[in-house]
Formats: C-alpha cells, structure tokens, sequence
C-alpha cells in the first residue's frame, strides 16, 4: 500500500524519553524537520554524541548528528519555529496516588511561552491523562497568556501506545487515534501520524474520546492481569498450576491469556489506573473493580517474596544466605526501571538479612538500590542457596544454567515470570518454584 504523500512539517517534541525520542526519530525519517526537547542536560549531551540514552535492546534507529532537520536542545528556543509540537512528557502519581499533572503543565506552559503567535501552533498532547485534562489545563495556560485556541493555537490528543522493548508494538507499527473538537484538523493530524506507522491512524472524535480510549485500554490490562495473579494465589493452594489451567481456558476463543508474575511495572499499568479512580471519583462515583485490581498486582512482589524466604528457610544450608536476582527492570529487553516490582521484592527479602546480588544486562548500575550489590557477571557469585528470575531478559534466558547451578548449594530457583520449563528444568536437577506453582 502506498502511503499518501503529507507535506513535510516542523515538529518538535518534547520529552525525549521512551516514548518521544522514538516518535522523533519516526517523524525525522519521513522528512519532517524535528525540534528535539528535553531537560534533562545528559539526554541532550548524549544525542549530540549520536548515542541513544535509552537501554532498549530492540531499538532499530540510528541517532543523527545534529542537521538542519535534527535540532536537539534542552531549552524551548526553537518551538517558535515549530507547526505542530508533540508532548510526550510524564504523568506520574504522587505519593497518595493521585495524579500528578506537573510536568504536563510545565512542559505545556513552557511550549505557549515560546510560540509564534501569528501562526495557529498545532499542539498535541501524547501523555496519558483522564477526559477533560488536556481541555481544561491547555485552555487554562492559553488564557493566562492571552492566547486564544482556534485562533493562535490549536489542541488536540493523540496518545502514545508504544509497547517499549516489543519491536513488534513500537511508534512505527502501532495503530493511532487522534482526538480534536475540529474534524478537518484531527482528520489532517490522523495523515501526518499515518506517515510513520504501518498500522491505522484515525480521527476519533473530541479530545474527551480519544483521552479516554488510552485510560481504558490500561485500565482493562491491570484488571486482567490481576484475576491471573490472584488465580495464581488461589488455585496453588489446592495443588493446580495456575498456567496449565490459564493455558486450558485459552483454548477459548474469546479468553484473554495473561501470565502472572511478581507484579507490574512501566510509566503506564501501575500509573494509568489511577487517573481513572480520580475520574469517577470527580463524579462521585467510588470505583471498586479498579481499585481491587491495583491492590492485587501491588501485592505480589511481596507474596513472591514471602514465598522465597519461606522456601530458603525450609532449607537451612548456610548461615550467610547468598541469593542472586536476575534481572531488575520491569520488562524484558528493556532497561527502565520505573516502577520496577522487582524493588519491592528484593526490599522485602532485604528485610530478613538475605545477601543479594543482582545481575541485569541492560540496567545501569546506578540504578540499583544501595542494599544490593550490582554484578557483573551471574556466574562470578559461588555458595548460593537460590537463583531469583526476575526479569526475562533473553541474556537471561540463555544463560548456561548447568554452569550456575554448579555455584549453588543445592540447584533451587524461583521462576517470577513463569517462562522456564518446568520439566525440562527438573530433568537437570532443579528444583522449581514460582509464581503461582504449588508447593
């Protein structure tokens, strides 16, 4: 199919972390003349060096030098220059788990500060919000700064729905929905964004919609993701492996299969619901099923946890219990560790003495918690009483698990991810546990 040829346009984007940067980098290969913002000093140091300073082992783009269509800057200078800017910041939850707007506010405010006023801007927002956030805060900073929308600035949203670390759900090969109060510009927009993905681009309708499509699509993956962990919780208790039994089920045409594992991770899942329970409570509605949800999947890392200390106490091999994790960020092939489960497994196990080493190919050790000591081999730690997967890293997966188990006191692991095979791991003298395996 060929693609309709768009006018080349003038974008910035702002926020060049896992999602904006490969957003950029889509825009920049069509031809689009890209303004690349970001405040972070080390991100712009490192793209000027042509370095990517993300840790994704699935990324398939190469890093400009600095051209007349490759502009990177951490100040917003250059949005004056810019047609459309894209904001693809983060929106985090604060502390009591209510949503935090700043950087959205911030970064948007900052982007009215800087544009042309005598030409309509075309702003986009990208980060995950709740119907009537982009409405309400970009109309808010447009009328402290006499702007007028429709006039000298247009609004409209169109949320990210990269899968980081899946090459096969990245900005090029996702589907796209465009919200905006005005048909004929959404429509345009869908075309622009239908330039850099093989999938579809479509206007949806106002911004509320388009909003609220990126909410509930999270939203409905924790609350699956949370029956598979509780399911997990409760059928290994009577005997019954929860994957052979979610496996029967997905013999069904019309069964969602999720996998459980030592909870969730990521800028979106552990994040997104939250936007929605402060909606419904906006309207005066008090969500349970959402709520009851991120209540299950924040608990598993410390039922995993439990489990672990429990089986290493059964054990009794050493006094100074060596325990070695594999892997620390929150999904494999990646090396972000936002929201990362694994921190709350190993700060519960760290609760009972255990010595720690930790191995993640793709995590930068400052990442690490200072209670854990970073690795740089899994093979370099001898007088282990367990093996921790937590992270299915390929790296990981394909490790020499004969030379490993010879560095234990007895070939014991826990499997957080339920990716290994339990028979063939037993057929070489392993003794499996895991997430949802009875005892």
């Amino acid at each position: 199919m060929i693609k309709e040829i768009i006018t080349k346009e003038r974008i910035a984007v702002v926020g060049l972390g896992y999602v904006g940067l490969p957003t950029a980098l889509a825009f920049y290969e069509e031809g689009h003349c890209i303004y690349g913002i970001d405040i972070s000093k080390k991100i712009i140091q490192s793209l000027d060096n042509g370095i990517n300073p993300l840790i994704d082992a699935t990324s398939s783009h190469n890093i400009p030098i600095s051209s007349e269509n490759w502009i990177i800057d951490d100040k917003f200078d250059n949005i004056k220059y810019a047609d459309i800017v894209l904001i693809t910041v983060p929106t985090p939850v604060n502390e009591n788990k209510t949503p935090n707007l700043d950087y959205v506010i911030s970064a948007a405010g900052s982007v009215l500060d800087n544009i042309d006023k005598n030409k309509k801007t075309i702003i986009i927002l990208e980060s995950t919000v709740y119907p009537g956030v982009t409405r309400r805060e970009l109309t808010k900073l447009c009328n402290e700064r006499d702007l007028i929308v429709g006039q000298q600035v247009e609004i409209a949203y169109c949320p990210e729905r990269v899968n980081p670390g899946d090459a096969g759900h990245s900005v090029i090969s996702v589907s796209r929905v465009i919200g905006c109060d005005d048909k004929k510009l959404g429509k345009k927009i869908a075309k622009i964004y239908s330039t850099i993905t093989s999938e579809t681009s479509n206007y949806v309708g106002n911004i509320e919609v388009a909003e609220a499509s990126k909410m509930v699509e999270n939203l409905q993956r924790d609350i699956d993701i949370a029956l598979s962990n509780e399911l997990s919780i409760v059928l290994s208790r009577i005997g019954v492996d929860v994957e052979e039994v979610l496996s029967a089920a997905d013999t069904k045409w019309n069964f969602h299969r999720h996998t459980p594992g030592i909870g969730i991770g990521g800028h979106c899942i552990p994040i997104d619901p939250y936007y929605y329970i402060e909606l419904a409570k906006n309207v005066g509605y008090d969500s349970l099923l959402s709520k009851s949800a991120r209540k299950i999947n924040e608990k598993m890392p410390y039922i995993a946890a439990d489990e672990i200390i429990s089986l290493i106490n059964s054990k009794n091999q050493s006094e100074g219990k060596k325990i070695l994790v594999l892997g620390y960020s929150y999904k494999p092939e990646l090396g972000d560790t936002r929201e990362t489960p694994v921190k709350y497994l190993l700060e519960r196990l760290h609760e009972e003495n255990l010595e720690i080493f930790l191995w993640d190919p793709l995590v930068d050790k400052t990442e690490i918690p200072d209670f854990i000591t970073a690795i740089d081999s899994p093979y370099q730690i001898t007088g282990l009483e367990m093996i921790i997967l937590a992270t299915a890293h390929n790296e990981i997966l394909n490790l020499d698990w004969t030379r490993l188990g010879i560095n234990c006191y007895e070939k014991i692991i826990y499997d957080g991810r339920r990716v290994l095979n339990k028979d063939e791991f037993g057929k070489n003298g392993w003794i499996l546990s895991g997430v949802g395996i009875p005892k």
